[in-house]
C-alpha cells in the first residue's frame, strides 16, 4: 500500500516555498497552551515546518477583505510527531493518543495568524487539518478560529477511488482562484468530500456553495447520530430491565433510520 504525500498533490509553484523550521516557542507562547500542552509540545512534536506562504505575488491568487476577516496569505504548514523520549516502540509504531494530537493540531491553528492548511504526520499517515480564522471581536489586531478544525486522516491505497480523487482535487490548479479566501473554502470543501466519502465509498466534489452547505451540515448531523448511536448501544447491552431494554432497541432502530437518511444527503 502506498500513500501519498499531500503538499506534493498540492501542486504549488516553486516560488511559493519557503521551507523556515518553525521554533516551538511559537506555540508555547502563542496558541493559549495550558501546562500539560507545553510538556506535549515539548515532548512530542519533533518538527513543525513552514512549507510554503500562498500570497498574491507567490500564487496569482487576490487578497481577501472583509468585516470580519482579512485573508492576506495561506500558510502551508508540516507537523511531524514523536515518541517520547526513552520510547520503546520506532515511531512509525507510535500511537498518541487523538484527544491529544487534536489538541495539538489545535494549538497550531491558534498560534499561527494566518489561515493554516496543516499536514501532520502521526507515523505512516498524514492528516490534513484546516480553520478559517477571523478578527477577533476583543481585539482587531488579534485573530481567532472560526469554526472548529476540521481534519481528515488519508488512509488507504492511492489506487482507492475515493483517495486517488481526493488527491487529484487537491492541485492548486483546480481550486477557486478569485480569492484566498475562496481559495481555502474549496480546499476546505475537498477535505469535506472526502470526509463524506469515507462513509458513501464515492468522491465526489460539491456543484455550488449550496450544495457544500448541506454537505457540511450533514456531516455534522451524521456525526451526531453516530455518537448517539454509541450510547444508547452501549446503554442497551447494560440493561437488564427487559421493557427498558426493548425501549433502548426501538430508539437504537429510529436512530439507525435517521441516520440512513442523512447519508443520503452526503
Amino acid at each position: 500500500m502506498k500513500t501519498f504525500d499531500p503538499v506534493a498533490a498540492l501542486a504549488l509553484p516553486p516560488d511559493a516555498f519557503v521551507d523556515r523550521r518553525v521554533p516551538k516557542a511559537l506555540l508555547l507562547d502563542n496558541g493559549a497552551p495550558t501546562a500539560p500542552d507545553k510538556h506535549w509540545i515539548r515532548e512530542h512534536i519533533k518538527q513543525l515546518h513552514w512549507l510554503a506562504a500562498l500570497k498574491p505575488n507567490t500564487i496569482g491568487v487576490a487578497k481577501y477583505r472583509d468585516e470580519e476577516r482579512e485573508y492576506l496569505e495561506i500558510a502551508v504548514l508540516k507537523l511531524v510527531l514523536r515518541a517520547a523520549p526513552g520510547a520503546a516502540r520506532p515511531v512509525e509504531l507510535l500511537q498518541l493518543p487523538n484527544g491529544r494530537v487534536d489538541r495539538l493540531v489545535e494549538i497550531v491553528h491558534r498560534a499561527v495568524p494566518y489561515p493554516v492548511l496543516l499536514v501532520t504526520w502521526r507515523g505512516k499517515e498524514p492528516e490534513i487539518s484546516m480553520a478559517h480564522k477571523r478578527r477577533s471581536r476583543a481585539d482587531a489586531a488579534e485573530t481567532v478560529l472560526d469554526g472548529e478544525v476540521i481534519v481528515v486522516r488519508l488512509r488507504g491505497d492511492c489506487a482507492d477511488q475515493p483517495v486517488a480523487a481526493f488527491r487529484e482535487a487537491l492541485a492548486l490548479v483546480r481550486q477557486p482562484q478569485t480569492t484566498l479566501y475562496a481559495l481555502y473554502q474549496g480546499w476546505l470543501d475537498t477535505l469535506h468530500a472526502l470526509r463524506a466519502a469515507n462513509v458513501t465509498g464515492e468522491f465526489s466534489l460539491p456543484t455550488s456553495g449550496a450544495t457544500a452547505t448541506t454537505r457540511r451540515n450533514a456531516l455534522e448531523e451524521y456525526q451526531r447520530l453516530n455518537e448517539r448511536i454509541a450510547e444508547v448501544h452501549l446503554a442497551a447491552n447494560k440493561e437488564l430491565q427487559l421493557s427498558r431494554r426493548v425501549e433502548l432497541n426501538l430508539e437504537l432502530a429510529r436512530l439507525r433510520n435517521d441516520r440512513d437518511v442523512v447519508r443520503s444527503r452526503l
